[in-house]
């Protein structure tokens, strides 16, 4: 066929079968066509190659293929082909021991009944997924909707019938870049994390705690102490933590549900996505898959999103403050622990690579900023009132401590003090009455024409409506 000859509608018929899903395979006819239509010779493995790959991003109904994300991990978590030894599950089980004897004199919080596991960095990201699954899910599909939406409008109008036919394979391609980018993190990530709750949320299933002997390892190395110490310390932080979340059963969900609100907040900047679509090849994804891991597609936080932010950065920190605390207390008798310590609370900080790659794809840094002065307010709490007063506070949500407390313990410990005591402040409910009548929560008090504490009723009363 000549190039003059050449029907444009000829392309987009053959463009609607491709993404209709029609067909196992391109026809010799097909393929042919494609030949004429480019003007080169098709290789026929190649293009059945791509069809099965349209094919299979038009059958998940627009869906992230999370199982994509799975694979990832495991395929860069066990790289080193490295399984936890019986000697490590020896050696761990002692530290647990310990630590439980340890803690018991250190909080009154009880002991958890299950055993605790030594965990590969395989078992690790089988364990965490469905958490990191939830956080990231708002924020996959904003990107998929977001490239569907700007790839439209790249399209011309003649084009626009194509375009809305191609709507599931655009969320195919967008979502698959994400799950993918999302494995590479937690699979780099389980090779940072020495424990379960070392990144400071709720990740390991409820009741379970575990250390990564793998990892842990690797850290004593650094600091040039005995693995025997870090590992009974990394095991009593473990327990710390995986104790309190069992305690207070709402603080679990409490935690994940202010990440996942926040991370329904975040938004692709549709400017950027416009600007990549009008340029992006779907044969080759590596521009998508830097702009998604470099975070080029999140714009800056709204102030909604800045204030959901740092309320969530003043729970870590509250959570971690206790964890810190109270593992400082259970741990005086081990000679390093005051450095360990240190490098625990250096490192959460800082955050490793990983932890920063998830910040940039997700939008959602974990590092709680106000540890310190959390673990200080703490600390001011238990010299004052004791340990199980200081526990009490996590009883109920309503009883923990606020980011006021944190600024001014000295009003938290005042009021702990006393409530030990048997008293009430007598202005706090006065305070509180006029506080709700200043903000118009609470009605005036009735007139002597509007009083019918007597029974009688005012005329008015019986109007008709």
């Amino acid at each position: 066929m000549a190039e003059d000859d050449q029907n444009p509608d000829d392309l987009q018929e053959l463009l609607r079968q491709l993404l209709s899903g029609a067909g196992a395979q391109f026809t010799p006819e097909q393929l042919e066509q494609l030949s004429q239509m480019t003007g080169t010779d098709v290789n026929p493995a190649m293009m059945q190659n791509i069809l099965r790959q349209v094919q299979g991003a038009m059958a998940s109904d627009g869906e992230i293929d999370w199982e994509q994300a799975r694979r990832a991990a495991l395929h860069i978590a066990n790289q080193d082909g490295l399984s936890v030894t019986d000697g490590q599950r020896t050696d761990l089980q002692q530290a647990y021991t310990l630590a439980n004897l340890w803690l018991s004199e250190a909080t009154g919080i009880s002991q958890l009944a299950s055993a605790p596991r030594a965990m590969s960095r395989g078992d690790w990201v089988t364990a965490t997924l469905p958490v990191w699954q939830d956080m990231a899910a708002p924020v996959a599909t904003s990107v998929a909707d977001a490239l569907t939406s700007a790839l439209g409008a790249q399209a011309p109008e003649d084009m626009q019938d194509l375009v809305r036919g191609a709507g599931r394979l655009m969320r195919g391609v967008g979502g698959a870049m994400f799950a993918a980018q999302l494995g590479q993190v937690v699979g780099n990530l389980s090779k940072e994390v020495v424990s379960g709750g070392d990144v400071g949320i709720p990740l390991m299933p409820d009741g379970e705690y575990a250390v990564l002997p793998q990892n842990f390892a690797d850290f004593g190395t650094a600091l040039e102490i005995p693995d025997d110490q870090v590992a009974l310390y990394i095991a009593t932080r473990e327990l710390a933590h995986a104790r309190l979340f069992r305690h207070a059963r709402w603080l679990r969900l409490h935690v994940i549900s202010q990440i996942t609100d926040y991370a329904r907040g975040v938004r692709v900047d549709t400017d950027a996505l416009e600007d990549l679509a009008s340029r992006f090849d779907p044969s080759d994804t590596e521009e998508l898959r830097r702009a998604l891991e470099s975070g080029a597609l999140l714009p800056p936080r709204s102030d909604a999103q800045q204030a959901a932010l740092t309320r969530l950065e003043n729970l870590l920190a509250t959570i971690e403050g206790w964890v810190d605390v109270v593992t400082a207390d259970a741990t005086e008798r081990l000679p390093s622990a005051d450095r360990i310590a240190e490098a625990v609370r250096r490192r959460r900080a800082v955050g490793g690579p990983a932890e920063r790659a998830l910040g940039a794809l997700v939008g959602l840094e974990l590092r709680p900023r106000r540890m310190r002065e959390a673990a200080s307010m703490w600390r001011a709490v238990t010299d004052a009132v004791g340990p199980a007063a200081r526990d009490s506070l996590w009883d109920y949500p309503d009883l923990m401590p606020t980011s006021d407390d944190i600024d001014d313990p000295g009003a938290l410990v005042a009021r702990l003090e006393a409530t030990a005591r048997g008293e009430q402040p007598a202005s706090d409910e006065f305070d509180d009455a006029l506080e709700r009548l200043l903000a118009g929560e609470v009605p005036p008090a009735p007139t002597p024409e509007q009083d019918d504490s007597t029974g009688d009723s005012h005329p008015d009363d019986h109007r008709p409506v």
